[in-house]
């Protein structure tokens, strides 16, 4: 009866190691405090959920964060202002759009968005995961390099679907029409569409970001506000430029003060 007593005891004893050791586990692991420095500043993010009202035409929004201003758009305008993210609170100014008129549902998306981001919603970030939480919608984002990871520079077609001046950006229902493109062979080669001529020349991928373009095109007329597209084009590829590529969108700059924003076919 000794040896079984002895016996009971030091199991009993080992138990309570076992359970106390699982015990500090898990309060070690339930103690994790989240990470609370992560903000979306400097990234790009798509919907991919809409609980509530949906966004007129479909969507999806797309929402950038950078250099404490925020750009969004949800199928028609591009919308853009300053962005305070204290206390896990979206707060923006009015916010600036461009003014290209869109068809159909798509053309209530601009109201739906800029209400939705001027209503100060709440925003968490989980990894590669943005929930905005308003009153009575909450968005699911997802980080743009998850969704759509960066196209190759060369071998893409790249459609036109902003030109930068030095007024600014600019879109409109002409220069979506035109479908102004173009694709840079392997071997440098460029060929594409300016707008109403067709153009063909070079393209120098030079060290980093740097692409220097030499093209030319053929010399058939069109209406004047795809001549001036056209010609915007053409200012925009001559010459030396700086090229970046988030996702599936290019952005050109070219040293005279020109550009162009173009979409991955």
């Amino acid at each position: 009866m000794g040896y079984m007593s002895a016996t009971l005891l030091r199991l009993a004893a080992l138990c309570v190691l076992a359970t106390a050791a699982a015990t500090a586990c898990s309060s070690s692991d339930s103690g994790k405090a989240p990470d609370d420095t992560a903000t979306p500043m400097g990234h790009t993010y798509l919907s991919t959920e809409v609980e509530g009202d949906p966004i007129p035409g479909g969507g999806p929004m797309r929402l950038t964060f950078a250099e404490g201003r925020i750009s969004a758009n949800s199928g028609c305008n591009t919308s853009s202002g300053t962005v305070d993210l204290s206390d896990h609170v979206l707060s923006t100014s009015p916010l600036a759009s461009t003014l290209m008129a869109c068809a159909d549902d798509v053309g209530m998306s601009d109201a739906w968005q800029n209400s939705f981001l001027e209503s100060d919603p709440t925003w968490r970030l989980d990894g590669d995961k943005l929930t905005l939480t308003g009153k009575d919608t909450t968005i699911h984002l997802t980080d743009k390099k998850i969704v759509t990871p960066d196209k190759p520079l060369t071998g893409t077609t790249w459609v036109v679907t902003t030109l930068i001046t030095e007024q600014g950006h600019v879109r409109s229902t002409t220069l979506d029409e035109v479908g102004a493109n173009l694709t840079i062979g392997a071997g440098g080669t460029v060929n594409g569409m300016a707008g109403c001529n067709r153009m063909t020349g070079t393209a120098g991928v030079g060290p980093g970001d740097a692409v220097n373009f030499a093209v030319a095109t053929t010399k058939m007329m069109c209406a004047p506000d795809v001549m001036e597209i056209e010609n915007a084009v053409l200012r925009a590829l001559d010459g030396r430029t700086t090229s970046t590529i988030d996702g599936d969108s290019l952005t050109l700059r070219n040293d005279n003060g020109n550009g162009l924003i173009l979409h991955a076919q």
